[in-house]
């Protein structure tokens, strides 16, 4: 695992670190220089950046390095990224998580494209919206929720999930759908995390139908996966 960073491919069981950075200005231009320093360590994913920029009423360059977009970013923006990746807190509207949670996904598929509220229909006919959908040449190969407040994911929840996945996996939109992940950040019960494995090992195991499930687990500051 690397500290400080978020990984830029999927291993199962494998998580990023947000890091607590003590020491900084607290006023002026060394503050918003410090905040550059700190979060040009991270891989933070173009789409967020745009999210955040949009929020705040920041400029943001559209191309060039990591540090320089983020100088032409506004203070608020800066502060903003510095409490969501850095200092990981916690905002009542759980806006913060959200940014987390997209981070996450765009980590796990590096290089693909990585929708936000995505719009897919399933075999039903049923248009099913996604918090995250990724493509990777044009085709969708995984998509995943995230649960930021609230109690921890029940069983009816991962019933949900399972069931609205294999929908789209059904649907012809989903031939090339592999993974499906449930974000938490605040814990699953483990009599939902076990019928969701039972679930998943119900499926048939040839290509076509292939379909794996998988819980991410924000605690602590650090996303683990586990497949179910």
């Amino acid at each position: 695992m690397i500290q400080g960073q978020f990984l830029n491919n999927y291993k199962p069981n494998t998580a990023f670190f947000c890091v607590v950075n003590k020491g900084f200005p607290k006023f002026g231009m060394s503050q918003s220089g410090a905040f550059v320093a700190a979060l040009k360590n991270y891989n933070l994913p173009d789409f967020v950046l745009v999210m955040v920029a949009k929020d705040c009423n920041s400029e943001l360059l559209t191309r060039g390095r990591i540090d320089d977009r983020l100088q032409s970013m506004n203070d608020e923006a800066l502060k903003m990224l510095h409490r969501v990746f850095v200092d990981c807190e916690v905002d009542d509207a759980a806006k913060f998580a959200q940014y987390r949670f997209y981070a996450y996904v765009s980590s796990m598929y590096h290089k693909c494209e990585v929708l936000v509220n995505e719009s897919i229909p399933g075999k039903s006919g049923k248009n099913h919206k996604m918090q995250a959908a990724v493509k990777n040449n044009g085709m969708y190969i995984a998509v995943a929720s995230n649960k930021s407040t609230g109690n921890p994911i029940n069983k009816r929840e991962l019933t949900r999930f399972y069931e609205t996945v294999d929908d789209i996996k059904n649907g012809e939109h989903g031939t090339m759908l592999l993974d499906a992940v449930y974000a938490s950040s605040v814990g699953f019960r483990e009599d939902a995390v076990v019928e969701l494995g039972e679930l998943n090992k119900s499926r048939t195991d040839d290509a076509e139908n292939k379909l794996d499930f998988k819980t991410a687990n924000f605690e602590n500051n650090i996303y683990s996966v586990k497949k179910c």
